[in-house]
């Protein structure tokens, strides 16, 4: 037996147990789209077991996509979500690891404190900044409101310029529970955990560019913003595309946030669509998680092939 053909034999088991892994699950999301799938209906009690007898085809599809007013809104925000993200992270990800990447006092501590964000469990940090930042009363939001309305209150009360500051506006606290600014608030606390990620992978590649092509371009006369956008950027092409797709995979999964902040009301993406669906339609769920595969793996290819590219240039 050839070395070969034994590693193939080692390997084989592991393989065929991912394989199952993926599939079995997998397999049995795609039956039950296809079937009459309840939790509870006292009508038709044979519903609630998914049973080959309650075969409906195309029925959940067609209910996901014609009759669910949420699907393509939880499309659409997802699609909102993830984009949002991922070019706040990668702008400011390139900001701080050029601004970390040079030697001064403290640089290691610094460092260490801007990736801390990243190890917070997501449910913690959705509670910390909903309810200690982003709370319109008692959150950092609404003391800073109210300590600017306050300022600008006493500044009227002035004898020769109180005229002028009578024209500045009252400000209102923006509540981040509402359905116009929930998904906003699930950006910024996403955006903040995430971050140092980014920076961590940027600052990584930064450490590797040629000094003597930045030391050929002082030389030359070249600016700061000339040696950033005809140096590092294209240096740090792979690791951007990179960024890219990790979050993109990641961020399309985002539950803990959007029930956290508002339950779905008004940020609701396909994850907690499906949350929702699976509380008592199993078949309906089954199907939004069909949507949501197709179109996790769409995204990913098309991503894969940035990346690729990116690798192979």
């Amino acid at each position: 037996m050839s070395n070969k053909t034994l590693l193939r034999l080692l390997y084989t088991p592991s393989v065929v147990l991912l394989f199952l892994w993926m599939l079995i699950p997998l397999g049995m999301t795609l039956y039950f789209s296809f079937i009459r799938y309840v939790l509870n209906n006292l009508r038709k009690p044979e519903w609630t077991t998914p049973s080959i007898t309650n075969w409906r085809g195309f029925g959940n599809y067609e209910y996901v996509l014609y009759k669910s007013k949420d699907f393509w809104f939880a499309v659409q925000n997802s699609l909102f979500i993830v984009g949002s993200i991922i070019i706040l992270t990668v702008i400011f990800g390139l900001a701080i690891s050029i601004l970390i990447n040079r030697t001064f006092p403290g640089r290691g501590i610094v460092r260490v404190l801007l990736i801390s964000p990243f190890f917070v469990m997501p449910a913690v940090n959705a509670v910390l900044w909903i309810n200690m930042l982003l709370d319109p009363v008692l959150g950092l939001n609404g003391l800073a409101i109210e300590g600017i309305n306050e300022v600008s209150k006493g500044l009227r009360d002035l004898p020769l310029l109180g005229q002028l500051f009578s024209l500045w506006p009252v400000f209102e606290p923006i509540s981040f529970r509402a359905t116009q600014t929930s998904s906003y608030a699930v950006i910024i606390m996403v955006t903040w955990q995430w971050t140092p990620f980014a920076v961590l992978i940027f600052m990584t590649s930064l450490q590797s560019e040629d000094q003597q092509q930045i030391e050929a371009a002082i030389l030359d006369g070249a600016s700061a913003w000339s040696r950033f956008i005809n140096l590092s950027i294209p240096h740090l092409s792979r690791p951007i595309s990179i960024v890219v797709m990790i979050q993109a995979i990641f961020h399309l999964s985002l539950y803990a946030e959007i029930e956290i902040v508002s339950r779905g009301n008004g940020n609701k993406n396909l994850p907690y669509l499906i949350g929702e669906f699976s509380s008592n339609n199993i078949g309906a769920a089954s199907a939004t998680g069909i949507f949501a595969v197709i179109f996790a793996n769409i995204l990913a290819i098309f991503l894969l092939r940035i990346v690729g590219k990116s690798l192979m240039d």
